[in-house]
């Protein structure tokens, strides 16, 4: 168990360092539905974080959590190189 909590922190502090810098979504909303967009990592917070998006998307901003990134509801992109993926190690 508590390896999954470091790769929980390790994620979050992944995608702090991130911030600013663009990147690419793919989430999987269930039922076939992917999501994929490109944006830039706005905020960080204990729990979520948030990207905000290009204008060419009808939203602002989407929010995830550190778990979706875990779980790989969520697979974040940034600079060729994927955010949470435990095989790179």
């Amino acid at each position: 168990m508590a390896l999954g909590v470091n790769n929980l922190q390790q994620i979050k502090l992944d995608l702090e360092s991130c911030v600013g810098k663009r990147v690419k979504l793919r989430a999987n909303r269930g039922r076939k539905k992917i999501v994929e967009a490109e944006g830039v990592i706005e905020n960080t917070y204990p729990k979520i974080f948030v990207v905000k998006l290009d204008a060419s998307h009808s939203l602002d901003r989407l929010s995830y959590t550190y778990a979706d990134v875990l779980t790989r509801t969520v697979e974040v992109t940034v600079e060729d190189c994927t955010i949470g993926d435990v095989s790179a190690n």
